[in-house]
């Protein structure tokens, strides 16, 4: 898909299913499934916790069946690219989160043609929690805690969320935030595992040439409740870069900024207003497709595919 196809961008394999995912009253599991299988992509369903969460694989990699069977990269340290597909009840979900599934459906096509084999592509469910609910409680949580028991301790997972809007990108660095100062041997492995990923991206970033990046942290997501389960994650976003350049003036003008976001004040706080506008949309009907920007897909589809090299 070329930049300069911006206004027929949901007419090309796989946008073209994007408006029916985002229709209300959708069952965005099946819907989702659905176009996986006219892809015939290398797929599998496991259910956690009454949460279906989507795994795809390189093609040639065989799904575990009866008990006690190897789960495919067990002991490797694949690229894990994470997206949820769940959205707020009563949000189109453009933004949050259904444009990144359909990048990394798009990043799946171009991995199989380019005969790179080192990726999982894993849609979650319940990355939305409700107010008073704990982090445990997304799906992301009792997955990653699978995936330890799978062999997949090694794997080194990026989460994409609201990656439809903007130029800029925003790597996430609200698990640094979390972990602080904290000299556990546990604490201290995790934030080295965090490092290496951001480090990684940068790194990337840079081999091809993106200089509009930010290091900054950002709302709650999966990355969380991998966190929670002792699974290293890193969360990479897009912002317009005016947005971008506000918020950085934030961060700078009010230090304990981030605190709100980390105890979730923020939800109720005056100072919700310092947000960029692109997130506070997030969750709300005008999550639509009117705020997405295609002329900059295919700077986040390149940044995924280069992350494998």
């Amino acid at each position: 898909m070329k930049q300069t196809e911006n206004t027929d961008w949901n007419k090309s394999s796989p946008y073209d299913r994007f408006s029916y995912f985002i229709a209300s009253k959708i069952d965005r599991y099946k819907a989702l499934l659905t176009t996986i299988e006219k892809l015939e992509l290398n797929s599998l369903v496991v259910s956690i916790a009454d949460h279906k969460h989507i795994f795809i694989f390189p093609p040639g990699k065989k799904m575990p069946g009866i008990k006690g069977s190897t789960f495919p990269f067990a002991g490797e340290s694949p690229y894990i690219f994470v997206a949820h597909y769940d959205r707020v009840p009563g949000s189109p979900g453009a933004n949050d989160n259904s444009i990144a599934v359909f990048h990394l459906l798009n990043v799946a096509l171009k991995f199989i043609k380019q005969g790179v084999s080192n990726w999982i592509i894993l849609f979650t469910d319940k990355e939305e929690i409700k107010d008073g609910e704990s982090f445990e409680k997304q799906g992301s949580f009792a997955l990653a805690q699978k995936l330890k028991s799978w062999g997949l301790e090694k794997a080194r997972i990026y989460n994409f969320d609201a990656c439809g809007t903007g130029d800029t990108f925003v790597i996430s660095t609200i698990t640094d935030l979390i972990l602080g100062n904290n000299d556990n041997p546990n604490i201290l492995k995790l934030k080295d595992a965090i490092r290496l990923l951001s480090n990684h991206v940068l790194e990337t970033t840079y081999n091809l040439r993106f200089d509009k990046v930010l290091l900054a942290p950002i709302p709650f997501c999966d990355d969380i409740g991998f966190l929670r389960a002792g699974f290293a994650a890193q969360t990479i976003t897009m912002l317009p870069s005016a947005e971008a350049a506000q918020y950085e003036e934030i961060l700078r003008k009010y230090p304990e900024f981030p605190k709100l976001m980390i105890s979730g004040e923020i939800k109720t706080s005056p100072e919700r207003r310092h947000l960029p506008i692109t997130w506070r949309n997030l969750n709300t009907p005008a999550d639509t497709p009117d705020r997405l920007t295609p002329q900059f897909f295919e700077k986040i589809c390149n940044l995924v595919e280069n992350l494998c090299r």
